[in-house]
């Protein structure tokens, strides 16, 4: 079963993130192929928002919305289910610091 899982912390942290201990995460996980891909993200300011709007499209930078809660970064874990991915995320740096959020991938095929 894949799971997203979004790195989150509040956009202006009154600590800033302890990230000496990152690798010890994420080593075991990546040799194990429990990771299938993380990357960090460029700052909330830096994204680009898209819409269509009247068949045009409108672009808007840095985030659409006023929110005090930033994604960081993501990963893409490969486990049995939630309970192995809420161990994982758990283990995660910034669940100390912040917050992780996963979501389990959903089949094109299924409806909402």
């Amino acid at each position: 079963m894949k799971f997203m899982m979004f790195v989150v912390s509040d956009a202006q942290p009154d600590q800033p993130a302890d990230e000496s201990d990152i690798n010890l995460w994420v080593d075991p996980l990546d040799a194990s192929g429990t990771r299938v891909i993380g990357e960090r993200l460029a700052a909330a300011a830096e994204s680009t928002v898209v819409r269509v709007r009247g068949g045009k499209v409108l672009t808007t930078r840095g985030p659409f919305a006023e929110t005090s809660e930033v994604i960081l970064g993501f990963d893409i874990l490969e486990v049995e289910g939630i309970d192995e991915a809420v161990e994982i995320a758990s283990r995660h740096p910034m669940a100390r610091n912040g917050q992780i959020e996963l979501r389990a991938f959903s089949p094109w095929d299924t409806a909402d």
